[in-house]
């Protein structure tokens, strides 16, 4: 299974970089078997405000998350998710967001993670972190 992370998804209505936005767009796209975290579907609308400026409002954040609900699967915090978390906060010098990121990944199956900004937090077992934009 897959799973995007926030930058991914607010790329992909992020005209400032054209070419992050083209690669985000592409990605998300032609991914199949997708996660999405409620965490990141709470980050994509509370951070959608920042691109008010550039024509997408929290109104198309919301109607992009209904359309998203009809082809990917949510998946909702639970109390293991924090546990798991728990532990990667005390054994790796990483945020308590990426950790509960990762952790729900770790615990509910999803293989890949694509996001600009979780490389380089470390190896995994049955998780990559992918980040599209690497060149």
């Amino acid at each position: 299974m897959n799973a995007v992370d926030t930058n991914v998804l607010l790329y992909v209505h992020d005209p400032r970089d054209p070419i992050k936005q083209a690669k985000a767009t592409a990605l998300v796209a032609s991914l199949t078997n997708v996660a999405l975290i409620w965490q990141v579907a709470c980050e994509y609308v509370a951070a959608s405000r920042k691109l008010a400026p550039l024509g997408f409002r929290q109104e198309d954040a919301w109607r992009e998350l209904s359309r998203l609900e009809t082809i990917w699967t949510c998946v909702n915090p639970e109390w293991n998710h924090l546990r798991r978390a728990e532990t990667l906060l005390a054994t790796r010098s990483i945020s308590f967001w990426d950790a509960l990121l990762i952790a729900v990944a770790l615990e509910t199956g999803i293989t890949t993670i694509y996001s600009e900004d979780l490389v380089g937090l470390g190896n995994f077992p049955s998780l990559r972190l992918v980040n599209p934009f690497a060149t």
